[in-house]
């Protein structure tokens, strides 16, 4: 691999992927121990949009009772409906599709909803009433008055009846599993305390971007984790309301500051990141407010600890003059144009794959080698891994400050389909993982960062580049970040 070229760039975002790549000391025990109670760690935002917070209980007899608390604003302050579910899961096998995941299989014993206004319930009666079967025509006569605490049957399997599909409503997060360990240093607490404190993340299975796929949709990808009501980051305020609340009595967050939109400087993952299909990746990101350029750095990996790199890609352009949403309360429009990208090879799988790929399609014409940066600009992007210049992409953003007063960027959430949100009415409605800003804008910088290869040695004590599975080919050309 290519040797590390001198670099001048902020200490505290290189040392964040050095972290990530590293693995953070993070442990994954396959198949997991789900047993106790998951709860959110913040207000939740899923496609739609949709605003919500859980909390899921794992009994050792392998039933759970597992509570949606779904809200009218972003701050989950304002509760619509509850949602109270119960059922029982089966761990399976590993996922060969998503490595690190444990496959399951559930089923739905019952599932009842709790109306926290007459808006609400008129609401939800109507959506029921509309789409439903004549099992549910009933389910809500029209004009009924609101009954606080009255609990409503959505699903029983008893009586076969089912009355979700109205909302959108399914459990599939729940066929795909993964539970991290990892310890959190006391000092980040209190700087006179040493020692660290165990914290365990539940993640579980994506819900698609498209409304009308959620029901039947098989999740490769996670959404953002619940963590441990016993072994969770502190602090964290919203998870003790989370925990002591109920169907009739839902999570009231506290108030949170609304930050204006300050893009200028560098934001790194906070996690190694798994998108459907199947990618992991850590993302680095450099705004340039002055100009309104960015600079954007996509590190891919073939593992779920983001420790085997696959490839890199660096893509450059301006964007617009954000606006508020009229769709996704709290968020930010924005239009980005990527005009420049350059691709890198990591391992040996995706040089013989982007040599193998059409001429002028891709770069120059069979040249690729591993760790040697490659410009696709000049071939208008690079078809084999779906990137298409010039583009423009209708983005969502949002920065929030966390527990610690860090600020946080979270980017709209990239299409289940692997298509791109290329016209203003595939904006996304919901977010990815959040970024971290690791500098400011005065320290901004635009030097290429490159993370070194981290390789096995081969018998002459040179880094040996490791091959991937033949799978990968499969899933490449699904990469989350299509341009075309």
């Amino acid at each position: 691999a290519a040797a590390e070229p001198p670099l001048r760039w902020e200490p505290r975002c290189r040392q964040q992927l050095r972290h990530l790549q590293d693995g953070a000391r993070i442990a994954a025990r396959l198949p997991p121990r789900l047993e106790g109670r998951w709860v959110s760690t913040g207000c939740e935002v899923r496609p739609g949009p949709e605003f919500l917070t859980r909390s899921y209980l794992f009994y050792a007899n392998r039933l759970f009772k597992a509570y949606q608390f779904y809200y009218w604003d972003p701050s989950c302050r304002d509760p619509s409906y509850s949602l109270v579910i119960k059922g029982k899961l089966r761990l399976r096998q590993a996922s060969w599709i998503t490595r690190g995941a444990t496959e399951a299989d559930y089923h739905l014993h019952k599932v009842g909803i709790v109306f926290h206004s007459q808006k609400a319930l008129r609401e939800v009666a109507s959506w029921v009433n509309q789409t439903s079967g004549e099992g549910c025509s009933g389910f809500l006569p029209p004009g009924r008055t609101w009954a606080p605490g009255a609990l409503y049957e959505l699903l029983s399997a008893k009586t076969e009846r089912d009355c979700t599909a109205a909302l959108g409503f399914a459990m599939h997060e729940l066929s795909l599993v993964r539970v991290e360990k990892h310890y959190q240093p006391l000092l980040q607490l209190q700087p006179q305390q040493s020692g660290s404190r165990l914290v365990e993340e539940l993640y579980l299975g994506d819900i698609h971007t498209e409304w009308v796929e959620r029901l039947h949709y098989r999740p490769t990808g996670y959404q953002r984790p619940m963590q441990s009501a016993v072994h969770h980051v502190h602090p964290c305020p919203a998870c003790g309301i989370i925990y002591r609340a109920d169907e009739h009595h839902p999570p009231i967050l506290p108030v949170r500051a609304q930050l204006p939109m300050q893009l200028s400087g560098s934001w790194v993952s906070t996690h190694c990141e798994v998108r459907p299909a199947v990618l992991f990746l850590t993302r680095y990101f450099i705004f340039h407010g002055n100009t309104h350029t960015w600079e954007g750095y996509y590190y891919h990996y073939s593992d779920p600890l983001c420790k085997q790199p696959t490839f890199t890609i660096y893509a450059s352009g301006h964007y617009t003059q954000g606006i508020p949403s009229s769709k996704v309360r709290g968020g930010t429009e924005l239009a980005f144009k990527v005009t420049q990208a350059r691709v890198t090879p990591m391992d040996q799988v995706t040089v013989m794959m982007l040599n193998s790929s059409e001429p002028g399609s891709c770069g120059l014409t069979s040249s690729w080698s591993a760790g040697v940066e490659q410009d696709i600009t000049p071939t208008n992007g690079c078809l084999a891994l779906g990137i298409k210049l010039p583009h423009t992409e209708y983005e969502l953003f949002k920065t929030e400050q966390d527990t610690k007063d860090r600020s946080l960027l979270y980017i709209g959430e990239r299409p289940t389909d692997g298509s791109s949100p290329d016209s203003p009415d595939k904006r996304p409605t919901s977010y990815q993982a959040p970024l971290i800003q690791c500098a400011g804008a005065s320290e901004e910088f635009s030097n290429y960062v490159s993370l070194k290869y981290l390789g096995r040695k081969d018998a002459n004590g040179n880094e040996a580049l490791k091959p991937l599975p033949v799978a990968f080919l499969l899933f490449i050309a699904l990469l989350f970040l299509r341009w075309d």
